[in-house]
């Protein structure tokens, strides 16, 4: 595959299962439990997250580093639930629905229902969309 694109052709299909268990066990249980090395073994070393909703972007395996590590140091419980997921293997993407719950230190706890749209190369992901309902909480972090 000379160029990749998003969903564009000469994609590695995955096996449905595939996508719910790297989204889930993988990736929100590596946030989740704060867990840098699980996160990060998720993506390229290209990746790039983007928060559409602030237009926030961490372009690389390294912003995206700061990022976490600034919402780890942020918030002193994550939880990520009640997801639906649709998968499409022949683009090697998948489309999550969730309710996040988090709280700041001192703080109250914060409730979103989010939605991110992640886009694999390979087997990690190389895109991901966050749609928050919320303040944007993946601020750029001292990358």
């Amino acid at each position: 595959m000379s160029e990749w694109s998003e969903g564009g052709p000469g994609q590695k299909k995955l096996p449905y299962p595939f996508y719910v268990d790297i989204v889930t066990k993988r990736y929100f249980d590596g946030v989740d439990n704060k867990r840098m090395d699980q996160v990060l073994d998720c993506f390229t070393p290209d990746a790039v997250l983007h928060e559409v909703t602030s237009d926030t972007r961490h372009a690389g395996i390294d912003a995206i580093r700061a990022m976490f590590e600034k919402l780890f140091a942020d918030f002193s419980d994550i939880w990520h639930g009640n997801f639906v997921h649709t998968a499409d293997p022949a683009s090697n993407a998948i489309c999550s629905q969730f309710t996040v719950l988090i709280t700041p230190h001192g703080g109250d706890e914060l409730r979103y229902e989010n939605c991110n749209r992640f886009y694999l190369k390979g087997d990690r992901f190389h895109r991901v969309y966050v749609y928050m309902s919320g303040d944007n909480l993946l601020k750029e972090g001292d990358a």
